[in-house]
């Protein structure tokens, strides 16, 4: 049974970010977790991990909408650029 919580250093791992961006999610509601033990650590829940992962899905969609890039070939938006290119 894989467990009911992750540690931010889990969450970071699996976005592929820093810990101190997951923590930055968690501080500003983005998501959702709980403080626990004497030191305060922070905790997310499996099942809240996964439902912003969809949230994230369903807001690139919109935003991939907006921009009219969504259904358009590979090629066509390659050749346009945008302002996002990462590499």
């Amino acid at each position: 049974m894989p467990p009911r919580f992750l540690l931010l250093a889990d969450v970071a791992e699996q976005l592929n970010i820093n810990v101190r961006h997951a923590r930055a999610l968690v501080q500003t509601g983005e998501l959702p977790a709980i403080k626990v033990g004497g030191r305060g650590q922070w905790r997310v829940e499996a099942s809240e991990f996964e439902a912003y992962i969809q949230r994230k899905y369903a807001e690139t969609k919109a935003l991939l909408e907006e921009r009219g890039t969504l259904g358009r070939s590979v090629e066509e938006v390659a050749a346009g650029g945008t302002e996002d290119d990462e590499e």
